[in-house]
C-alpha cells in the first residue's frame, strides 16, 4: 500500500467492487433499514434502542477497512429527504417504549453538511420527541470547537445526545495507515469537547486490524480501549475486522490482514473486559463468519451476549 493520504485514497478507491448503478439507484427517501436491539443501561438492567440506517452521500474519508460506501449514494441527499426517512423508519417501528434510545446511523458523519443537510437538524430533532437519548456519528476531526454539535444539542432537549466516533486502534503507526487521517490527538482533543458539553460518547475499537501482527492483538485491543476510556469516553463497542471492501482482500492476500477468528475475538473481549473503565460491548453483528462452524457456536455467542448485558468476564464455554 503507497504512503501518503493521497496515494492511500487512490489505492482503496482502485480496489472497490464496481457499485456505481446499484449505490445510484438507493431510494433518498426511504431508509436502508432500521431494527429493535436492546442495550445495557449502565444500571444493571437493560434498555430498548430503535436504530434507523440513513441513506446519504459517502463519508468524505476513505478509511481503508471500510465498506459501510456500500450503502451511500455518491452525491448529496435533497433536503427534507433524511426527515423522511426517520419518519418512515418511526412509522414502521411502532410505539415507542419509555426510556428508548435512538441510534441514527448513516455510514459517516451526521456532521458532515454533504451528508445530513444543516437545515435539516431542526426537522429531525421534532422526530426525536419520544426518546430518551439519540445517539449519531461524527468523525473526531469535524467535532471542531463543538458548536454545531451544541446547536443540535438544544433542539434535542430534554433527550440526551450521544456521539459515537471511530477510534479503531489506539497504535499510532497502524492507525496512520488505515487513512484515518486523524490522530490520538485528535480523538483525545474532540473527546475532550463533547465531555466538556455534557455529551455522551460511544468509539468503537477494531479487533485485527490491518498491519498489525496476530500475536499483539490481544495487548492493542486493551491498550485501544483502555486509552478510550482514559478520554472519557462512556462506552467502547469492539468490533472484529471484516474483510469485503477490496483492499482488505489485496491485504491479505499480501499477508498484512487476516479476519480474527472467534477464538482471538473472544480473547480480545475478554481482555478489554476486565479493564471495567466503563461500558464495554462485544459487536456481534455477523458473528457467525468468524466461528459458525466452532463446535457449540451459539452458546459462545450467548456468553458474549450476556457478557454485554452483566458487564463481566463470564466462564468460557468448553468444547
Amino acid at each position: 500500500m503507497p504512503e501518503g493520504s493521497a496515494a492511500r485514497t487512490a489505492w482503496i478507491e482502485a480496489l472497490r467492487p464496481d457499485l456505481h448503478r446499484q449505490r445510484e439507484a438507493l431510494p433518498v427517501d426511504r431508509p436502508g433499514g432500521w431494527l429493535w436491539e436492546t442495550e445495557p443501561d449502565g444500571a444493571g438492567g437493560l434498555r430498548p434502542a430503535l436504530t434507523i440506517f440513513l441513506t446519504n452521500r459517502e463519508c468524505p474519508w476513505r478509511c481503508l477497512m471500510c465498506d459501510l460506501w456500500r450503502h451511500t449514494r455518491t452525491e448529496s441527499v435533497p433536503a427534507g429527504a433524511i426527515p423522511r426517512q426517520i419518519d418512515v423508519a418511526l412509522k414502521a417501528a411502532g410505539a415507542i417504549p419509555p426510556g428508548t434510545r435512538l441510534k441514527l446511523y448513516n455510514a459517516g458523519s451526521f456532521f458532515d453538511a454533504g451528508a445530513i443537510p444543516p437545515a435539516d437538524h431542526v426537522a429531525i430533532a421534532a422526530l426525536c420527541g419520544a426518546f430518551e437519548s439519540v445517539l449519531v456519528e461524527c468523525h473526531p476531526t469535524l467535532v471542531g470547537d463543538g458548536r454545531r454539535i451544541r446547536e443540535f444539542q438544544a433542539l434535542l432537549s430534554p433527550a440526551r445526545l450521544e456521539v459515537a466516533m471511530g477510534l479503531e486502534t489506539a497504535h499510532p503507526e497502524v492507525l496512520e495507515r488505515l487513512n484515518k487521517r486523524m490522530t490520538l490527538d485528535d480523538f483525545q482533543r474532540a473527546a475532550g469537547v463533547l465531555r466538556s458539553m455534557e455529551v455522551g460518547t460511544r468509539t468503537f475499537v477494531l479487533v485485527a486490524p490491518p498491519f498489525l501482527p496476530r500475536e499483539q492483538v490481544v495487548e492493542w485491543t486493551g491498550r485501544s480501549v483502555d486509552f478510550a476510556f482514559s478520554t472519557g469516553i462512556e462506552c467502547v463497542a469492539v468490533i472484529p475486522t471484516r474483510s469485503g471492501n477490496g483492499a482488505l482482500e489485496r491485504l491479505h492476500a499480501e499477508g498484512w490482514f487476516e479476519e480474527p477468528t472467534l477464538d482471538l475475538f473472544e480473547d480480545a473481549v475478554d481482555a478489554a473486559m476486565v479493564l471495567r473503565r466503563g461500558m464495554l460491548l462485544a459487536d456481534l453483528w455477523d458473528l457467525e463468519r468468524f466461528g459458525g462452524g466452532c463446535p457449540r457456536f451459539e452458546a459462545r455467542r450467548g456468553r458474549l451476549e450476556a457478557m454485554n448485558q452483566q458487564q463481566r468476564v463470564l466462564p468460557r464455554v468448553a468444547g
